[in-house]
């Protein structure tokens, strides 16, 4: 039986005030509803706004140690919970199970990340230029965030947003993708059970065009932070910009694996096949591309195919299963679209490049793991993020040629290179121009204690995750702090002397 799923707001589980509900599919099996989730309105957005405002003042003067045991706590309850939501999140949006697992202790590593964090929240103390007087920076929040986030990772990304913006001392109003809406509305729960205060967290369902773009513009949001495409989060940040809001947008990648001519191939055919099928291919940081160089080009070419071939499709939640399907019918039909554009466009199609509908599959959205060799950099499905399990080879003379074939796209998030040779490990260090990048490792595998995100259109405003520059940087602002005890009116740059 589906699930019956509500908003969450001001502490209390609710329906949709106009009462209209959409249905979360199980993509493996389209037969398989998993939820009824609330189509909420401009009223529901409203009245989380609202409570989420009216918990602010007392949430931003309980001290931060007292924050963040609530989120260690919530990170002790997904240990325990980690393999019911595992199977979950594979359930709902499709990977295979060990990835549904991983995708659940993505955010139990941040929980205890951030909960720990609370103990911290540095600021800096340094010494006056005048007497009697002492000068330090403090971290304070916000206010009220916004966090929307998308369905490939229905765990792991809102436990990125949700749990420095809770340490920091922001209210939030959390909008999940409508198509893992089960998934979030569980990883509220816990969050709640763990004793977050009525208010602070809020969680209202919906679709992106009515829920998403109406709370993002909402007057009483003081910040928003999205991961998606880049098409809207560019929207966004055009919209936030002219209110005044603070944004961070993770957006989108077309990123790529460089194989040079001194690569242990074999490491290198698992580090492309992981990268451009891990997941179906429906991450961000997949590698769509690999520039292999022109000397190992054609035993890589049939390495990776050869591999790809061993590839078994199937429910995630089946052992046996290598790659599970697309999350719905739409994005498949727009996967199958740019296999057709890459034959229009010359590209020798390798393997791969049709729906599969046998067997266990036939109710679902699967596509075959495609490889397109003899690509040219300029080509469409080169450039453009398609977001499923398409993996385009290029020709490289040699590194440079590589790191310009790397670089010559709109994006920016991450990129890997395979060689034995330091020299060429540090050049590519050096000119890669991408947020992340990999050394004899695939594209895909970022640690949450440094930060996350990357150049261009793949990223604007604040880094997602931990470390320098990550998170606490999104969800705080700066307060300088000057104390004069020297009972007298002493001037700056002027009583120095």
């Amino acid at each position: 039986m589906p699930q019956n799923i509500k908003n969450f707001i001001n502490g209390k589980w609710i329906d949709a005030v106009g009462g209209k509900t959409l249905k979360s599919i199980n993509p493996a099996d389209t037969s398989d509803t998993i939820g009824i989730i609330p189509r909420s309105g401009q009223k529901d957005i409203d009245m989380a706004v609202s409570a989420a405002r009216n918990a602010y003042e007392k949430w931003r003067l309980t001290p931060a140690p007292r924050r963040g045991e609530i989120i260690l706590r919530a990170a002790e309850m997904l240990v325990k919970r980690k393999q019911d939501l595992g199977e979950l999140v594979t359930r709902e949006m499709g990977k295979a199970l060990p990835e549904g697992l991983g995708d659940v202790q993505e955010a139990i590593d941040m929980a205890y990340y951030m909960g720990s964090e609370a103990r911290r929240l540095s600021g800096e103390t340094v010494p006056s230029e005048l007497p009697d007087k002492d000068c330090k920076s403090i971290r304070v929040p916000i206010g009220v965030f916004a966090l929307i986030t998308p369905w490939n990772f229905p765990t792991a990304i809102p436990a990125w947003k949700l749990f420095p913006s809770l340490v920091c001392g922001n209210t939030v109003i959390f909008k999940p993708s409508s198509y893992t809406a089960v998934c979030a509305a569980r990883l509220v729960e816990i969050i709640a059970e763990a004793g977050i205060p009525p208010g602070v967290l809020n969680l209202v369902h919906g679709t992106g065009e009515e829920t998403g773009e109406y709370l993002a513009a909402h007057p009483g949001i003081d910040g928003v932070s999205f991961t998606g495409s880049t098409a809207v989060g560019e929207k966004l940040a055009k919209m936030c910009s002219a209110l005044d809001k603070e944004i961070s947008c993770e957006m989108g990648g077309k990123n790529a694996i460089i194989v040079m001519d001194d690569a242990k191939l074999e490491l290198a055919v698992e580090g492309a096949l992981w990268g451009g099928f891990g997941t179906t291919g429906q991450r961000c940081t997949a590698a769509s591309r690999v520039a292999a160089h022109e000397a190992v080009y054609d035993k890589f070419l049939d390495m990776l195919t050869k591999a790809a071939s061993k590839l078994r499709l199937g429910s995630g939640l089946s052992k046996t299963t290598d790659v599970g399907p697309v999350i719905n019918e739409s994005q498949m039909q727009k996967i199958l679209n740019y296999i057709e554009i890459g034959k229009k466009e010359g590209a020798r199609l390798a393997i791969g490049g049709k729906a599969y509908k046998e067997g266990a599959c036939a109710k679902g959205y699967f596509i075959e793991p495609t490889i397109f060799a003899d690509v040219n950099p300029k080509m469409r499905i080169a450039q453009e993020e398609i977001f499923g399990p398409v993996v385009c080879l290029i020709k490289a003379k040699d590194l440079k040629d590589a790191i310009n074939i790397v670089n010559d796209v709109k994006y920016g998030l991450s990129s890997a290179i395979y060689t034995q040779d330091v020299n060429n490990s540090a050049i590519a260090e050096r000119d890669l121009d991408t947020g992340l990048v990999y050394i004899n490792a695939s594209t895909i595998g970022a640690e949450i204690q440094l930060p996350f995100g990357g150049t261009k259109k793949s990223g604007l405003g604040h880094r997602e995750a931990g470390g320098r520059g990550g998170a606490i940087e999104m969800f705080t602002k700066w307060k300088v702090i000057y104390r004069d005890f020297s009972g007298t009116l002493q001037k700056a740059q002027i009583d120095k002397d």
